[in-house]
């Protein structure tokens, strides 16, 4: 097994700088939901948190094409965290 590192500072409560080993990256969402733009390209995430459930995907990166469906993906993936967002605020009061 390699090792790993992984340190994470909040420059906002919607926003983290990452460092990692293979190299820096920032975070945009909430604990159910978040959007990781990083050397790799972009990563959405949707998960349930506290129960380790999770769903990640590329939305760009290598081998990925580049323009209007990346976008378009990218749009529509946004608007389901907030919408996953807007339901966790929800849920939390």
């Amino acid at each position: 097994m390699g090792m790993r590192f992984h340190k994470s500072i909040r420059l906002l409560p919607f926003l983290r700088l990452n460092f990692s080993k293979s190299g820096i990256s920032f975070s945009l969402g909430t604990p159910g939901a978040s959007l990781n733009l990083g050397t790799k390209g972009a990563r959405g995430s949707v998960g349930i948190p506290g129960t380790g459930l999770s769903y990640r995907k590329s939305l760009s990166g290598a081998g990925r094409s580049s323009g209007a469906g990346v976008i378009l993906r990218t749009i529509l993936l946004c608007a389901l965290f907030a919408a996953a967002a807007y339901i966790y605020a929800v849920l939390q009061r």
